[in-house]
This record gives structure tokens, C-alpha cells and sequence, in this order.
């Protein structure tokens, strides 16, 4: 619940927690650009080991949310839980800045920023629509904009972090350099935490009914202690392939049996929403696959068969470091959401709205021509290292297909679902797409480089043959899609005759 407050604008109020989220996204991604390369290049993990240790912690920081959420809505209050968030989040990431090479001391460290993700990244989103509860015309213009606070503070630091990483490597030695690099993301999350404490009486009327009560210390500790608990727990599934295996399967099993069941018990009226949304989730799950192997194998590919130097009509600019090509995707975001709201808005003014369903095949088409980009790299070598254009180009294409579909996945929960169970169907979509995660960290095990292949010649066709794959793969997701396209607009069309559209805002699912 939100009470108003008249002294305090809602810009003021949405400031505060748009910089918050700028400076946790600034943290978050930084750590993901290295997260990958630090384990080969630094713990001397084998490539299989790197991609599924990585893809099972962005499984548990995405299944997180669903229980962070309901921490925020029923127990300590949604301020207080963002904020006891991004504080777990600095402490997080302080563990990583800590210059040891125990892998038991990394799972900790990601344990804990898993539970800081979690308390952290629904409430925020929660705030933002409680600051402009009531008022629906002001609300996806202000979701649009917190949606661009990601992409400010990833870009950031997913350009700084790699740079950060080499400099201090390179004239300090001893490989502080990665652990500098994770030391700013932890400062990133103080300067933000900073800010919030100068701005928080701008949100001292915003919140959930916990908020609005003198805090229960007994909640507190119990929250703390079950985080605790969590944070062991995540350790081991990330020391235990077999366990995060069964944890992910285990997860997919919950989502399907949650549709079924809603499904199964809703009134007719609500039926076709929400078989809508179930295909449109599973879609969603297939992208995510695609989107994972940006950390993941088109990182390492970017580390063994990339030239980093960066040139434009033969003349030479500058050097990319392997892990800033990752920073091409928000870039990308940058630059096309404004051109695809002015074809989205052309097109409602001319009576030819574009159908969720029609976006989502559109974007997959998007996502196919970027793992075919990726697999033609090899048309622009020299001695197994292609052309950074290649990367350009390839990440334009991969952000217009998210753009089409993650940037679209929670509005779709909004659309089709009944507002009383929007809450808990947001939880289960998070939770579908950490399974999606760790799926696509499989995928990119098809690509893993035997430790004993140091050649670029070598590694280039183990990587193009993947992208290959992948791109057929995007085209037949594309068929699927236009295939459910009958489906789907019948669908809608009975949902929209039995029921009002929900009071759920649209929201930018993010990386």
C-alpha cells in the first residue's frame, strides 16, 4: 500500500529509486563481464566447469526475486527489504574483491550476492509502481525509464571493470587486478546506498503495510538467519553439478505444475490468459537460452577468436579488452528502444497494433540473424582472429531480439494474467527463466575448449560450429512462433471478451 504525499513529487520519489537500481546494475554487471574469465583464467577452471558454475548462480539469482518479493509485500516492508538487499549485495561483492584463489571461498561470495539479488531486485520494481500507484498514464513511461537505468549502469561498468582488471594486473602483477575490479563493484553499491540515505525521506510514504510499522527485530533476524541458511545452500548446489541439475529440474517441474494447476482451478473466464501466458513464458525460456551465451560462450569467444582492435575505414581507434564486448548489448539497447517506441506508437495510431505473440517471433527472427553473424566469423579472419565488427554487429542483432522478447516478458504476465495472481505468476516467471539460465550454460558446453587447444585456428570452428546451431535453433523458434500465432489471437481474443486488462504496469524484464 502507498500513501500520498504531496510535499514530495513523484520524479523526486522515482530519482531515488531509479539511482539505486543504476548503481546495483553497475555492480552486478561489472562482476558479470569478469565472472567467467576469472574462474579459467584465474582458478584454472576447465570451460565446462566455468560456463555451468556460472549459469547455475544466475539460475538461483533469477529464482531468488519469487521469494524476495513476498519478504518485501508481507514481512519487513518493501523499503526495508531493497535496502537490507543492496547492503548484502556490497558485502557480496566485497568477498570477491578478497584476493584468494579458494573456490569454496567464490561460492560463498556469490551465495551471498545471490540472496542480496533476491531481497533487492523485486522490491525496487515494486516501489516504482507503488510511487505511481493510481496514476496509469505516468506508469510505462516510468518503467521505461527505470528499464534504462540497467542499461546506464551496466554499460558502466562492463567498460571499466575489464580495463580496471588489466591495468592494476598489469603494473601491480600478482592478479589483484581481478579482485580490484570486483572491489568497484562493491564501492558502486556504497556510492548508491550513500545516495539512498541523502534521498529516503523522498520514499517515506511509499511501501507495503510492514513498511508503515516500527520494525519487528524477531522478523529481522529470522529473515537474516533464513538468508544465511540460504547462502550455505547455494554454495553447495554451485560446488555440486548434480545437485544444481536436479535443483533446476526440480524448479521447471514447479513452474509447469503452478500453470497447470492455475489453469486447471480458474474460471473459464480467466482460462485463456492464462494459456497464453504459458506459451508465451515457454518462449520466453527458449530465449533465454540464447541470451546466456553472452557470458558465457560468446565471452569465451571473444577471449581466444576476437581481434581487439577496433577500426574504422582502416584506421585504428582503439583496443577493445575481451570483456567489454559484453557492453554492446546495452549500448544496442540504448539505441533502439526509442526506434522501435516510435514504430510500436506509428503503428497503434494506425489501427495496427503489433500482437505480443507477433513481437516474440519477430525477435527470435532478430536473435537467429545474430548467431548467424557470429557464425560467419570466420569469412573476416586473420590466423583464427575475426573482425570486432563481427561482435558489433552480432550483439545489434541479438539486442533487437531481446528488446522483442525479455523486454516484453513481464508485460505479457500483466496482460494475460488476473491481477490476484499477478504477484505470484511474476515469481514463477523469474524462476522459469533461472531455469532458462543454467539450460543455456549446457548449450554452451558445446563449445567448451579442451585445456590442451590454445590454437585460434582450432577454437574458431568449435565456436562458429555452435553459433551455426544456434542460429537454426533461433530460426525454428521463429516457426513455432508464427506457428501458436492462430492460437495465440484466439486466445486473446477470448480473454479480452471476458476481462478487463489488468492494473499490473508493463515492465522490462532485464539480463
Amino acid at each position: 500500500m502507498a500513501t500520498q504525499n504531496p510535499s514530495v513529487s513523484q520524479t523526486k520519489s522515482f530519482s531515488t529509486v531509479f539511482l539505486i537500481e543504476m548503481w546495483e546494475r553497475f555492480g552486478y554487471y561489472g562482476m558479470q563481464a569478469l565472472i567467467v574469465y576469472y574462474m579459467v583464467q584465474r582458478l584454472g577452471f576447465p570451460d565446462e566447469q566455468a560456463n555451468l558454475v556460472w549459469s547455475a548462480a544466475a539460475a538461483l539469482i533469477y529464482v531468488a526475486p519469487a521469494i524476495g518479493g513476498w519478504v518485501g509485500d508481507k514481512v519487513l516492508g518493501t523499503r526495508r527489504t531493497m535496502l537490507l538487499g543492496a547492503i548484502i549485495l556490497t558485502v557480496g561483492y566485497a568477498l570477491m574483491a578478497v584476493p584468494t584463489e579458494s573456490v569454496s571461498f567464490l561460492y560463498f561470495a556469490l551465495g551471498v550476492i545471490v540472496v542480496g539479488n533476491g531481497l533487492f531486485k523485486p522490491n525496487a520494481g515494486n516501489l516504482v509502481r507503488k510511487i505511481y500507484e493510481g496514476d496509469d498514464s505516468k506508469i510505462d513511461s516510468a518503467f521505461t525509464i527505470y528499464y534504462m537505468a540497467v542499461n546506464i549502469g551496466s554499460t558502466f561498468s562492463m567498460l571499466l571493470t575489464p580495463w580496471i582488471k588489466d591495468y592494476v594486473n598489469q603494473h601491480y602483477g600478482n592478479e589483484l587486478g581481478w579482485h580490484a575490479a570486483f572491489a568497484v563493484c562493491s564501492f558502486g553499491l556504497l556510492v548508491g546506498l550513500a545516495n539512498y540515505m541523502v534521498m529516503r525521506n523522498t520514499l517515506s510514504h511509499v511501501g507495503s503495510a510492514p513498511d508503515e510499522k516500527p520494525l519487528h527485530m524477531g522478523k529481522l533476524l529470522a529473515v537474516l538467519a533464513v538468508g544465511v541458511a540460504t547462502v550455505f545452500a547455494s554454495a553447495y548446489v554451485l560446488a555440486h553439478e548434480e545437485v544444481a541439475r536436479i535443483f533446476v529440474y526440480v524448479a521447471a517441474a514447479v513452474v509447469l505444475g503452478i500453470f497447470a494447476w492455475l489453469i486447471s482451478t480458474s474460471e473459464r473466464s480467466e482460462r485463456a490468459g492464462l494459456i497464453a501466458a504459458l506459451v508465451l513464458t515457454v518462449q520466453t525460456v527458449f530465449f533465454f537460452i540464447f541470451y546466456q551465451q553472452m557470458s558465457t560462450s560468446l565471452n569465451l569467444f571473444a577471449l581466444r577468436n576476437v581481434n581487439p582492435s577496433f577500426d574504422v575505414f582502416g584506421f585504428h581507434l582503439w583496443n577493445w579488452a575481451p570483456a567489454q564486448f559484453q557492453s554492446f548489448n546495452p549500448i544496442w539497447i540504448f539505441i533502439l528502444s526509442p526506434i522501435l517506441a516510435l514504430i510500436y506508437n506509428a503503428a497503434g495510431r494506425g489501427g495496427k497494433d503489433i500482437s505480443i505473440a507477433t513481437k516474440f517471433a519477430l525477435g527470435f527472427a532478430a536473435v537467429a540473424l545474430g548467431f548467424f553473424i557470429y557464425s560467419w566469423a570466420a569469412h573476416f579472419a586473420v590466423d583464427g582472429k575475426t573482425s570486432s565488427w563481427v561482435m558489433v554487429w552480432g550483439y545489434g542483432a541479438s539486442s533487437l531480439g531481446e528488446l522483442l522478447v525479455s523486454g516484453l516478458g513481464l508485460a505479457m504476465i500483466a496482460r494475460y494474467v488476473p491481477e490476484r495472481m499477478g504477484g505470484f505468476m511474476m515469481g514463477a516467471y523469474f524462476v522459469a527463466s533461472g531455469v532458462s539460465q543454467y539450460l543455456g550454460g549446457i548449450v554452451a558446453n558445446f563449445a567448451s575448449i579442451p585445456e590442451n587447444i590454445t590454437d585460434p585456428l582450432q577454437t574458431m570452428p568449435i565456436y562458429t560450429s555452435l553459433f551455426n546451431k544456434l542460429g537454426w535453433a533461433g530460426i525454428a523458434c521463429t516457426v513455432i512462433a508464427l506457428a501458436v500465432l492462430p492460437l495465440m489471437r484466439k486466445l486473446s481474443a477470448q480473454h479480452h471478451a471476458h476481462n478487463n486488462s489488468t492494473s499490473l504496469p508493463t515492465i522490462g524484464s532485464e539480463q
